[in-house]
């Protein structure tokens, strides 16, 4: 069995930055890919970016030039830097690895931009 443990979440205000963490159970090299999804309030749950297993990074066109996905060997851990948050970012956020067509999902961390 695969956990993924968030964290990061919180309250910021508008124009401010976040970073999220995702620490999975398993090496994450074993993953095919590592990806930040977010459900907002009343919407589907939408890919916010996707990092491979050689270390490419894709991003939604919401998120690009302001999100930065990356990933630490050494820490077995995936991040997800959010810079110049908008209202409009304010979702729960869900870590998500992907083996072989099988997926495992984290448990969702609340992001709240609002002043």
């Amino acid at each position: 069995q695969v956990q993924l443990v968030e964290s990061g979440g919180g309250l910021v205000q508008p124009g401010g930055s976040l970073r999220l963490s995702c620490a999975p159970s398993r090496n994450f090299l074993l993953f095919d890919t590592m990806a930040w999804y977010r459900q907002a309030p009343g919407k589907q749950r939408e890919l916010v970016a996707v990092v491979s297993r050689d270390g490419r990074t894709n991003y939604a066109d919401a998120v690009k030039g302001r999100f930065t996905a990356s990933r630490v060997n050494g820490k077995n851990t995936v991040y997800l830097q959010m810079n110049s948050l908008e209202p409009e970012d304010t979702a729960v956020y869900y870590c998500e690895a992907d083996r072989y067509g099988t997926e495992y999902w984290g448990q969702g961390t609340q992001v709240t931009v609002s002043s």
